[in-house]
């Protein structure tokens, strides 16, 4: 029979993330993934423009292309009249030369006609039958957005490591890039384990419950740069867990949830031992100290606890960093807004804690309940840090919420 026996000593927050830092780097493959799934993906070469953007010089206004010494010393009671030649629309181009005297209607975007060398704005004139009366001098080049004023031939857009926004996707479109090249996001194996958990949508049985965790887990992998595997269910036994873990090495790296606890059925620890090292095991922090840390092969292994609520917080906590660093990604930036507490909170775990809290009106309200209750974290907006020496914060002293999204 397996025995319960005790975590050993725990180390701290700040010690686990340095550990998890150390033995992740990021990813070096990469794919060429089209520019409508680029977003939100990382440049893995730096791009350099091919073609000038625009290609040609084009009307910056609506109005009339000309040559500029036909309006000098136009004004409203001596105005310059020219012979209108053609109209020209966006995307077109213009089948005749503009010459003295001459002008050809122009749209904003249009190419600029041949002999043209500026635009008199469409408020600055009149149109008479095939005449258009110019009231206004224009000179060389007014009004004329030039070839490669947005991007030159040559010019380096953007750099390898850029996070591709949407206006980054543009100007790959811009420069008529159909695909582009990424580093690819990491394959993340999440494996939940423990007999008593069903497949949501089935009839539970007493003693059952359905499985939250993976597919939280999915959820927040999904949203920062990874690509979860969901495995079915893993029976908490020695044969079933190691073959799991095998498989999951076909993955960059593994997440198990449940089974890092200290219970007579708890056996991941001894599992992963086996196979690979255990960097740590249990960390000072509430909730979430039965968390396990190692590496198989060179490869990350995550032991999440069981209980819904220390699970996510833990992603958040851990795996968030970890899988960003990975997929290049920038650091997850913390949003922390200031709030009063609604109520007195009296800490006595002696480990740090991440309280959940929901926000009305400037007020903090505690919404944990306990770890298993997976509301408490689908109620929260974000956490408060409760330090270890902290054991009681009053109702009404300001604190400040580090908001989850």
């Amino acid at each position: 029979m397996n025995k319960m026996s005790p975590f050993g000593l725990l180390i701290s927050y700040e010690e686990a993330l340095a550990l998890i830092d150390e033995h992740t780097k990021p990813t070096d493959r990469i794919e060429e993934a089209p520019i409508e799934e680029a977003v939100g993906r990382v440049l893995a070469v730096d791009l350099v423009a091919e073609a000038d953007v625009p290609g040609f010089d084009r009307a910056a206004m609506d109005g009339y292309a000309l040559r500029a010494q036909d309006t000098f010393e136009a004004s409203p009671m001596k105005p310059r009249v020219l012979k209108l030649i053609e109209v020209v629309q966006v995307g077109e181009s213009a089948g005749k030369s503009v010459g003295k005297g001459e002008c050809t209607q122009v749209s904003t975007g249009c190419l600029i006609p041949r002999g043209a060398d500026a635009v008199v704005m469409v408020e600055y004139t009149e149109r008479s039958d095939e005449d258009v009366v110019v009231k206004r001098p224009v000179y060389p080049k007014a009004n004329i957005a030039p070839r490669g004023e947005d991007i030159e031939k040559g010019e380096t857009i953007l750099e390898r490591g850029n996070l591709l926004t949407p206006a980054k996707v543009g100007v790959l479109a811009a420069l008529g890039r159909r695909s582009v090249q990424v580093y690819a996001r990491p394959r993340v194996a999440v494996i939940p384990t423990g007999k008593e958990l069903l497949e949501p949508g089935t009839k539970l049985e007493d003693g059952q419950i359905y499985d939250v965790n993976s597919y939280t887990l999915v959820s927040i992998i999904s949203i920062n740069g990874g690509v979860a595997t969901r495995f079915e269910v893993v029976p908490d036994t020695t044969e079933d867990l190691k073959k799991a873990v095998k498989r999951g090495l076909d993955y960059d790296f593994i997440v198990f949830s449940g089974g890092s606890s200290v219970g007579e059925r708890d056996l991941l620890y001894a599992v992963i031992k086996d196979l690979g090292t255990i960097l740590f095991h249990g960390v000072q922090i509430k909730p979430g100290k039965p968390t396990l840390f190692a590496t198989v092969e060179g490869k990350p292994v995550f032991g999440m606890p069981g209980y819904p609520t220390s699970c996510l917080s833990n992603a958040y906590l851990f795996l968030v960093p970890t899988l960003r660093k990975m997929a290049r990604l920038p650091e997850r930036s913390e949003r922390k807004v200031k709030a009063r507490l609604a109520k007195r909170i009296v800490s006595a775990s002696g480990r740090k804690q991440f309280l959940p809290v929901k926000l009305r009106e400037g007020l903090a309200y505690p919404v944990f309940k306990e770890s298993g209750d997976i509301t408490s974290m689908a109620g929260a907006d974000g956490y408060l840090l409760l330090p270890v020496n902290v054991d009681v914060l009053e109702e009404g002293r300001e604190v400040e919420v580090i908001l989850f999204d």
